[in-house]
């Protein structure tokens, strides 16, 4: 068995994929091509062929004949994986360093520790806070508003987002991480049942941290441990399509969770009592 797999779930972006890749080569994030996995959801695009003729010969592809979403997506990888750790990643990410190690330690060292989420950064190195608490209605309207520019709200957000979390340098406990690149035991992953395919795109990652807490294991963020996120956000935009999406999923979230109006559940309130 070895020690960490990677699992990249393209849409329509077989360069970007192709850049991630390569960094994990250059930095040694992998110890073997094959412990890469690439699975493609039915692009609409050149992905395909691009990804077959370009990717090392080492690297497992996946060319999936749907389109289920992004948690399907990762469910199929999911099911060739055979390391002990498995690594998350989004096509628009790629490493600048080995600093994934200091995650790897943690998780070798504290086996309470089921997932860690890696320090994304934007190209310039500003970090981008990819550490949450779980949701209050307040932080929701916060963030897809204008009312979030009002000093109380703005308050709200600011914790929600957990900014203050990262001044010590040292790994620390959050509700939920970013989806965009985590780490998790593979065995744990398998024992909660994967993504939650309900979810087409966004609070997927939201809902397996909820999982993971709830399994018994802890979900921290590793400051330092590096991870560059090259990407527009673009679900800000009420109107947009992404935002649409991302509401959908709320509203799934919402279905099975706790979010209160004011207060943050934190991780004991934010499961529903049948």
């Amino acid at each position: 068995m070895s020690k960490l797999s990677a699992l990249i779930v393209n849409y329509a972006t077989p360069r970007l994929v192709l850049k991630c890749v390569a960094s994990m080569q250059q930095y040694g994030v992998i110890e073997r091509d094959a412990d890469v996995i690439v699975v493609d959801n039915a692009s609409p695009d050149d992905s395909v062929s691009v990804l077959r003729a370009q990717l090392p010969p080492g690297v497992r592809f996946i060319a999936s004949d749907r389109n289920g979403g992004f948690s399907a997506g990762i469910n199929t990888g999911l099911a060739e994986v055979d390391s002990e750790y498995l690594l998350v990643l989004n096509p628009d990410t790629y490493f600048v360093d080995q600093s994934i190690q200091k995650a790897l330690e943690l998780l070798d060292t504290q086996p309470k520790v089921g997932l860690i989420g890696l320090d994304l950064v934007n190209p310039d190195r500003s970090r981008q806070f990819s550490a949450r608490r779980f949701y209050s209605l307040m932080d929701i309207i916060g963030r897809r508003s204008r009312l979030g520019n009002l000093p109380f709200i703005r308050k709200s957000v600011a914790s929600h987002m957990m900014m203050d979390a990262w001044a010590s340098g040292a790994p620390f406990h959050a509700d939920w991480v970013m989806g965009t690149g985590f780490v998790i035991r593979t065995d744990l992953f398998r024992s909660i049942g994967g993504m939650d395919e309900s979810y087409f795109l966004y609070m997927e990652d939201v809902d397996l941290c909820a999982r993971v807490w709830k399994s018994g294991h802890q979900v921290v963020c590793c400051a330092g441990a590096v991870l560059v996120h090259d990407h527009q956000r673009a679900s800000v935009d009420v109107f947009s399509r992404s935002a649409r999406m991302h509401l959908k999923s709320l509203k799934t979230f919402m279905s099975n969770y706790r979010v209160p109006l004011l207060t943050k559940p934190g991780v004991a309130g934010l499961f529903r009592r049948h």
